[in-house]
């Protein structure tokens, strides 16, 4: 195996560096860490979301979650709260000056990654695009014993089976 062109290495490398780069946004200028700045991006997408439902589209775990989101309480970019039909399940909701920072890193690092993509003409960006789609789908079902990091010839995980199962992992996390 040649380690600089094994796909996972290169994937992840490709990763840390972009990674970097927009942390360097978040960072300097408006001191968030990065799971600070994932939580405010996700939070941003509804008036108010559950924590859970943060951390499982940012692929956090609840410890990771809990610790990032008390920070940005404390500086007041959050509000959280019981939810008033189980005190068990907390809500979070950006505050108007959440929102404002959300908005203007989310622009910034928004033209970062168009930036990026204009290295790829409008066709190359679709298949990427639903590439990563499914590279994604059998990520999530890819250490199952049943697939030992196969599936059936020509499935390519877009079978029902798998698709569902991918789905109900991401769900699960």
């Amino acid at each position: 195996m040649q380690f600089e062109t094994f796909f996972p290495w290169r994937l992840a490398r490709m990763a840390e560096a972009v990674s970097h780069a927009m942390a360097q946004i978040y960072a300097g200028r408006f001191q968030l860490t990065r799971d600070e700045w994932r939580v405010l991006a996700a939070a941003a997408e509804a008036p108010e979301m559950e924590t859970r439902e943060v951390a499982r589209r940012v692929a956090m775990d609840k410890v990771s979650m809990s610790r990032a989101a008390s920070r940005l309480e404390d500086r007041g970019l959050i509000t959280r709260r019981e939810s008033p039909h189980d005190r068990r399940i907390k809500l979070i909701r950006l505050t108007p000056e959440g929102r404002a920072i959300q908005s203007e890193v989310g622009r910034i690092v928004g033209e970062r990654a168009a930036y990026l993509m204009e290295g790829l003409a409008p066709a190359e960006r679709e298949a990427l695009d639903a590439a990563i789609g499914k590279l994604e789908r059998r990520a999530l079902v890819f250490d199952e014993p049943q697939n030992q990091g196969k599936c059936r010839p020509g499935c390519a995980c877009q079978c029902e089976s798998h698709y569902a199962r991918a789905l109900e992992l991401a769900m699960a996390v």
